[in-house]
């Protein structure tokens, strides 16, 4: 690669990188799993590993897994966010997600269009859903459903209209929620965004009680 065209590649010029030149400038630049999807995202050009289709409903197994790990609450998103599994215990923790105009309850269209149960942490939420969702759109550049629902939500949400310039981006997480619920008080929890090997696609979050008190009101 030469010196003037790398330049040119960082002052945004009008070229076209292939996908083996994104591959080594994202090997040489250290970049994670994250910042190597958004690099191809920046340049506008798809990554070839996610060429293959992606599941639209969740699979046995991992329906199984979700609805198995109450009381405490989990579920499972494709790349586009779309849920494909929310148990009951994560139904009454967080609520029940609305639907995308497509017809597909989707957790990006939910957090930022509805106001939900807990306000405080909303924006945190979709913050964090937001910066996901643009690492996989980034693997899925192109993709009419992926196009078709920022669309909505540039047009339906202002705060997505804000944050959707950012270029934020954010791989899988551990983490911890504190949630001030209404009928069960502070809940202090552990959450853990996952990738099952049985389908790499998908995302599986879950949630454990950080301290007694929210372990006895989650059972």
């Amino acid at each position: 690669m030469g010196l003037s065209w790398y330049t040119w590649l960082e002052q945004g010029r009008d070229i076209t990188p292939s996908a083996s030149v994104l591959d080594a400038l994202a090997r040489v630049l250290d970049l994670d799993s994250a910042e190597h999807a958004h690099l191809f995202h920046l340049a506008g050009v798809p990554i070839p590993e996610a060429s293959s289709d992606y599941p639209r409903e969740a699979p046995p197994d991992l329906l199984a897994v979700v609805e198995g790990l109450e009381p405490n609450p989990a579920y499972l998103i494709g790349p586009r966010t779309d849920v494909l599994a929310w148990n009951a215990t994560a139904t009454r923790m967080l609520g029940e997600v609305s639907m995308a105009p497509d017809g597909r309850r989707n957790l990006l269209w939910w957090v930022f269009t509805e106001p939900g149960l807990h306000p405080a942490t909303r924006d945190d939420t979709a913050r964090y859903t937001l910066a996901r969702f643009r690492a996989q759109h980034a693997r899925r550049y192109g993709d009419p459903a992926f196009t078709s629902l920022i669309a909505q939500l540039l047009s339906a949400s202002a705060r997505f209209r804000e944050l959707w310039p950012r270029h934020e981006v954010l791989s899988a997480q551990l983490g911890t929620k504190v949630i001030d619920h209404p009928d069960f008080g502070r809940l202090n929890l552990y959450h853990l965004q996952s990738v099952p090997t049985s389908h790499p696609e998908l995302r599986l979050t879950q949630f454990v009680p950080a301290d007694s008190a929210t372990r006895a009101a989650l059972a």
